[in-house]
């Protein structure tokens, strides 16, 4: 850990101390929105008691702050050019925390609603750009370990979340949940307004429209997706789905003409992005998929309790966290693609193995295919994000950030439809994960095809590092 601190001569970013605190003030801010999705998950019959509702209707507290989320995280991505992304995930932190304590003291669905919308845009500010922040405060030399340290963060938080949250909810009631984002808040806030480097704002205006289309968009999107898992009608799913395509096709005729473009074309155009966005994308429709299919799979087929199958996820979440920062490390020494590609077999190969468990399967049997899939995933995601980051110009971090995260976010939740669309149908909870294992494979394709552009490029950085630049 301490390597990520160290300065040699020709760094850029920022000095080993200030390097720091700012990596404290990304960690604490990734931390709470990670942590509230799933926190609040455990927290919804609680909450549809208190506030005498609908078990349905207390979906919504959930749904609605990660549509807000995801329709917002291009926007924001693109704003952070104009604001600067220290003011941006500044903002972003305290609307989430000031939004968390009017959560706190709603006494109604409503008020709880238009709180939730608010944090879902706080997350949405701060979680857009927190990967191209990890460029600006570290030299590129140790990018990879950066983002291996960020990937830690995030699986943290999702394996602590359903802890946190049954903890709290056996001391409190469920607006503690959301006043437990206050302390810590307010610090992020102040270390990221200390921290963060400063940086000149981009001259020239903002695409206006293109962002209201991105937003049409990506909510249509996600409505139609998630109305597929609720018992949205046909026609209902048909018209989000129809208005969220109109408008894609909009949003990219207005890319091509908008002269500051909220997400610039140009982008694709470099292989090795275009290619680690398909694969991150797929790989986490994999990923989204298995999370739900297995929660049926252990409860209904295999008799575990609820509890019982929070502790058979562990694996997963814990194995990215010992993978990822070693993964991200040896991306800056070794090709991130072929370990990208390494990854993704044993995540198909685990995703798989989990599609064959039987009934009758015990306890070991479950936890190995789990841990196979989690250190495949671990393997993949930090060498596969460096390449997203690490491809595009600097001046490009941000808008790529902002496509890095709503890839993964549209991914997830593409295979949360799935599922639901699935067993709508009747269909074996089997069958999904090994459709999981299949996309899995198209994301292993995809990284194959850019294994000898991204060794052409790692060629390229050691030759600038031995001429002493960086």
């Amino acid at each position: 850990m301490s390597r990520l601190f160290a300065t040699r001569p020709g760094d850029d970013g920022l000095p080993g101390p200030e390097r720091r605190l700012a990596v404290l003030a990304l960690i604490l801010g990734t931390l709470m929105a990670v942590v509230d999705t799933t926190m609040v998950n455990i927290a919804l019959p609680s909450i549809a008691a208190g506030l005498e509702v609908s078990a349905s209707r207390a979906v919504w507290v959930t749904n609605l702050f990660q549509i807000t989320c995801a329709a917002f995280l291009l926007v924001f991505a693109a704003l952070s050019e104009l604001l600067s992304r220290r003011r941006l995930y500044v903002a972003g932190v305290a609307v989430f925390t000031l939004a968390a304590l009017g959560s706190a003291l709603s006494q109604s669905l409503e008020s709880l609603l238009v709180f939730r919308a608010l944090q879902g845009l706080g997350a949405a500010a701060t979680l857009s750009i927190g990967p191209s922040i990890y460029r600006q405060i570290f030299p590129s030399r140790l990018l990879g370990s950066a983002l291996g340290l960020s990937a830690l963060v995030v699986a943290a938080g999702y394996a602590a979340g359903p802890a946190i949250g049954g903890v709290l909810l056996s001391l409190a009631d469920w607006p503690w949940l959301f006043a437990l984002h206050l302390p810590l808040g307010a610090v992020a806030v102040v270390l990221a307004w200390r921290a963060l480097p400063r940086e000149a704002a981009r001259p020239g205006g903002f695409d206006w429209q293109g962002a209201l289309l991105s937003v049409a968009m990506l909510a249509g999107l996600f409505v139609a997706m998630d109305g597929v898992g609720h018992d949205m009608s046909v026609v209902g799913i048909a018209a989000w789905a129809g208005g969220s395509l109109v408008a894609a096709m909009l949003f990219l005729r207005r890319q091509r003409r908008a002269p500051h473009p909220l997400l610039p074309l140009s982008l694709f155009a470099e292989r090795r992005f275009s290619l680690a966005l398909a694969a991150q994308g797929s790989a986490f429709v994999g990923q989204g998929l298995a999370f739900v299919a297995l929660s049926f799979l252990f409860q209904q087929a295999m008799g575990f309790s609820p509890l019982e199958t929070a502790w058979l996820f562990t694996p997963w979440p814990l194995a990215i966290m010992l993978v990822g920062p070693l993964a991200g490390r040896l991306a800056d020494r070794l090709n991130p693609s072929l370990l990208a590609s390494a990854g993704l077999a044993l995540l198909v190969a685990g995703l798989a193995s989990l599609a064959r468990l039987e009934a009758e399967a015990g306890v070991v049997e479950v936890l190995w295919r789990m841990a196979l899939c989690g250190i495949g995933f671990g393997l993949f995601q930090p060498p596969n994000n460096r390449e997203l980051i690490g491809s595009v110009p600097r001046e490009r971090s941000a808008n790529a950030s902002g496509a890095m995260s709503t890839s993964r976010t549209v991914g997830q939740s593409l295979g949360v439809a799935l599922v639901g669309a699935f067993l709508a149908a009747g269909i074996a909870v089997q069958a999904t994960l090994w459709l999981g294992a299949l996309t899995s494979l198209l994301a292993l394709l995809a990284s194959l095809a850019r294994l000898p552009l991204a060794a052409a490029a790692q060629r390229e950085r050691r030759a600038v590092e031995a001429a002493g630049g960086d």
